[in-house]
């Protein structure tokens, strides 16, 4: 079983952080690159370096290319220095997975797993699954837990951490996720959203290349994450990007969660489509079903999809134009659609300012099933990589 870290762990000061940021992004793999791009002396470099491989985090890991002279040695970040725990909650399956120091998603599993069930049996199972998991996956079990990541499919506070007003989540308003896992795993925990996890996954899975870009997690419920000048961006309490509540013009008065009508979820998210499906008197469980039917040429699910993707890209289109991103990418179960986002993108072309569409890359998640972790674990190595620390 991994060994737990203590709550205290030890941060980095500025110095350290300066050699371990262009390790960590891959921009540099010699002490000769660490002093070109961070500026510092060559001798203050090496002292650095030595610090760090010292203490464990740094490694040499063979020569490198001669540019004239003597070949430099290789360095990279040890990534066997321990594993963050990261965790993808969902409204009715929840992803479990490994994170290595060097952000690479090493081990996963899903559950199913009601999160109507209420916080504290949830937390629990999530837990006990985590240990099986981490102690049959015998390449890591022995490695530090450095902690645990979590999203959640509700709006988190920035300032607490805990819980707010989640549509889907019954039970779970204030509900400090943290306090209730830390408590479990004696490691720390950090807790977001789960579409603004999904938004840094599919950034880094993206090799960070365009640094404004929206994200849209249109599965059984809608969210939405931002990503400006390359971070991501919550706003001053934690609800930027939330598009599910936005209402949608000229929309039939539905009833929302929230207690108003014509929201965006309430009308185009997947659980919404399966109910007018369902009403229309097709047999579909799931939003799967429903796409499956809309392939096989089903009128009904096509036009539920088609109607349900000119909605959300009629909200995103005021994003698109407000926001002016790089790219916008689509992801969660709707994603696997091309009624549902062929809907997006022509809404969007119709709606927006040429000027904010003609570079704008509309696309679907590059790596879908793993973006939510993958973002867990990078939103807690770039904290505990940082003055701040975990």
């Amino acid at each position: 079983m991994a060994s737990r870290v203590p709550p205290s762990f030890t941060r980095f000061s500025a110095q350290n952080l300066a050699i371990l940021g262009p390790l960590r992004a891959g921009l540099a793999d010699s002490k000769a690159d660490l002093a070109k791009i961070t500026g510092l002396s060559p001798s203050t470099v090496t002292a650095r370096v030595d610090e760090l491989i010292g203490l464990g985090h740094v490694i040499e890991v063979g020569d490198g290319v001669s540019r004239g002279g003597r070949r430099p040695r290789r360095l990279a970040l040890r990534h066997d220095g321990g594993i963050v725990g990261c965790i993808d909650l969902g409204i009715d399956r929840t992803s479990i997975g490994l994170v290595d120091l060097s952000g690479q998603l090493v081990a996963r599993i899903d559950i199913e797993l009601d999160v109507a069930a209420g916080p504290h049996p949830v937390l629990q199972r999530v837990w006990a699954e985590f240990e099986t998991m981490l102690a049959e996956s015998t390449a890591y079990s022995q490695l530090l837990l450095r902690g645990l990541s979590v999203g959640v499919p509700g709006p988190v506070s920035a300032e607490t951490g805990r819980v707010i007003a989640p549509s889907r989540m019954p039970g779970w308003n204030g509900i400090d996720v943290a306090q209730i896992l830390g408590a479990l795993a004696g490691v720390p925990v950090l807790v977001n959203n789960d579409a603004n996890l999904m938004a840094l996954g599919e950034y880094a899975a993206s090799d960070r290349r365009e640094p404004d870009q929206v994200f849209v997690k249109a599965g059984s419920g809608i969210g939405c994450g931002i990503i400006a000048r390359g971070e991501l961006f919550t706003g001053s309490r934690g609800a930027a990007g939330d598009i599910s509540h936005v209402s949608v013009p000229g929309a039939p008065p539905v009833a929302c969660s929230c207690g108003r009508t014509g929201c965006l979820d309430a009308l185009a998210s997947g659980n919404a489509l399966v109910r007018e499906l369902q009403a229309a008197g097709r047999e579909v469980a799931t939003v799967e079903d429903m796409i499956a039917l809309a392939r096989d040429a089903d009128p009904v699910a096509t036009r539920l999809l088609r109607e349900a993707g000119s909605m959300t890209g009629g909200v995103l289109a005021t994003i698109v134009n407000f926001f002016n991103p790089d790219r916008l990418v689509l992801g969660g179960v709707l994603s696997q659609s091309e009624v549902f986002v062929t809907g997006v993108r022509a809404m969007l072309y119709a709606e927006c300012l040429p000027l904010a569409t003609d570079r704008l890359t509309i696309a679907t998640a590059t790596r879908p099933d793993d973006c939510g972790l993958l973002g867990a674990g990078t939103v807690f190595l770039d904290r505990m990589f940082s003055l701040q620390g975990i």
